[in-house]
């Protein structure tokens, strides 16, 4: 029966059709852009501006936080920490509205999380200053005289108080809907 059903609609469907709909069947990867900067230079606040704006044009939005140092969301003695301890893999806790996954990470790469993302058009990575992946960078002249990835071939663009000349685009600090077409345009 599959196969008859199958035959009926391939004999309906023409070629360029099945390769247009195998393109998107087909995993797209999703574009990481790196919001990278010295500590308090305000790359939180950058992306707080960044998100709305691209999501006011119709985008989805995702958001990776960089974090140093091992961190634990989950509390020592509640089931889902129990879940963990008993061994399982993933623990999914989920309410009506939110979702959050506790899954051990044995890759350091962005790369490595894209899969987490589908059904986004960009993600937003806080931090990341030595993946290989497109970064802007945010330079504040009160607490720092160069950007840290001057030389970083995947420097696309800074984002300045400062007197800076570099061959990147450089935008305002306030300057989030140029900020916001120079994404869209290179990236979406």
């Amino acid at each position: 029966m599959i196969i008859f059903l199958t035959q009926i609609l391939i004999k309906n469907i023409n070629l360029s059709e099945i390769y247009k709909l195998k393109k998107q069947l087909v995993m797209k990867k999703i574009p990481i852009i790196c919001i990278v900067g010295k500590s308090e230079s305000g790359k939180t606040t950058l992306i707080e501006k960044l998100i709305p704006e691209l999501k006011k044009r119709g985008y989805r939005i995702g958001s990776i936080k960089h974090a140093c140092q091992a961190f634990d969301i989950d509390k020592k003695g509640k089931d889902s920490w129990r879940h963990r301890k008993a061994g399982a893999d993933i623990v999914v806790i989920a309410s009506t509205d939110k979702i959050a996954m506790i899954k051990d990470n044995d890759c350091e790469s962005l790369d490595c999380l894209n899969k987490y993302f589908n059904g986004v058009d960009l993600v937003m990575a806080e931090g990341y200053n030595k993946e290989n992946i497109p970064k802007i960078e945010i330079v504040r002249k009160a607490n720092q005289k160069e950007p840290l990835c001057l030389n970083d071939n995947k420097l696309i663009a800074l984002v300045t108080d400062a007197d800076i000349d570099h061959k990147v685009p450089i935008f305002g600090l306030e300057e989030i809907d140029k900020l916001a077409d120079f994404i869209e345009n290179k990236y979406l």
